[in-house]
């Protein structure tokens, strides 16, 4: 038979409490990084254990150790932490929808819609803040933004994309190289040419054309971590790069570029969470729809009025 018991009314600030010192492994590390005295955690521990009816943790000479019911505690305890902000955040923007935070990826402009959002929701917080090309979901996921404007390839599943504006992808090179001051290149001037790689099988596929229309693997090139550290290789010959044409980062004077014809172009686009109601967004995709729409033409286009951007 179903166990009929009433389910314990946990506290979630006990079940913060328990993930900390299930992260730290050791009670005072854990007190130390949420800020309050050891010997009260171990009472909000021993409270939350009461409440479950279940030992959670053990301490040991070298810390503490999860029980076998801490063990499957544990994943829940996490979720319902994360449902639990998500539920905050989601009545939160239903119900005062007053702040927003826009991501960005290196060389892309979003300035003409942040300042049009702002002039036309007067009352409201808007925030612009630069992203990794590498975090863009991630950062939407965690909530730490509410809109990205960033460049395809990444995971898009649990988002919402809009595709602002395509821009055709450039041959970078160095200064000195064979192919540097030709009218275009394609795939083919290219094959034998390394060329840098990063950790992301995604981004590798698409800016490294592997693998090529015919199948074969594209040569490999560097890791790379920094764009920096790309402009260096291919200065020094060790390597050519696929960069969009858009890409506003200043080229050093020892480097080229040069069209690249018969590959599909980089397409920048706007990314939301897909179940985010918050009306600010929904302004800010039409904003964003108006004004960024390419390379040179940020100015172009007027953020429909404040009565349609809320719907």
């Amino acid at each position: 038979m179903p166990d009929s018991s009433p389910a314990p009314d946990l506290d979630l600030r006990l079940v913060r409490y328990f993930t900390a010192v299930a992260e730290h492994r050791h009670f005072g590390r854990a007190a130390e990084a949420l800020h309050i005295a050891q010997p009260s955690l171990s009472r909000h521990i021993h409270r939350l254990e009461g409440q479950l009816g279940a030992r959670l943790l053990d301490r040991t000479p070298q810390g503490s150790r999860l029980t076998e019911a801490g063990e499957v505690f544990l994943p829940h305890a996490k979720a319902l932490l994360r449902l639990a902000a998500q539920a905050a955040a989601h009545t939160h923007a239903a119900a005062q929808p007053t702040r927003i935070t826009i991501g960005y990826t290196t060389g892309l402009i979003v300035t003409p819609a942040v300042r049009d959002l702002r002039r036309r929701h007067p009352d409201a917080s808007v925030h612009a803040v630069h992203l990794a090309w590498n975090d863009t979901r991630a950062a939407l996921l965690d909530h730490r933004v509410d809109a990205v404007v960033a460049r395809l390839p990444f995971p898009t599943d649990h988002l919402h994309v809009t595709i602002l504006y395509d821009e055709p992808r450039l041959l970078l090179v160095p200064r000195g190289h064979r192919l540097a001051g030709k009218e275009y290149v394609t795939i083919d001037d290219i094959a034998d040419e390394p060329l840098p790689r990063v950790l992301d099988p995604i981004w590798n596929a698409f800016w490294r054309i592997d693998p090529r229309p015919d199948g074969s693997p594209a040569p490999d090139g560097p890791l790379v971590e920094a764009v920096e550290d790309k402009f260096e290789l291919i200065a020094d010959g060790q390597a050519v790069a696929v960069i969009p044409a858009g890409d506003r980062t200043s080229p050093r004077p020892d480097l080229a570029v040069v069209p690249l014809r018969g590959v599909e172009p980089s397409h920048v686009v706007l990314a939301t969470r897909a179940d985010d109601h918050n009306r600010l967004v929904a302004a800010f995709r039409k904003c964003a729809q108006a004004h960024l729409t390419g390379p040179g033409s940020a100015e172009a286009g007027e953020c429909p009025v404040a009565a349609n951007s809320d719907q």
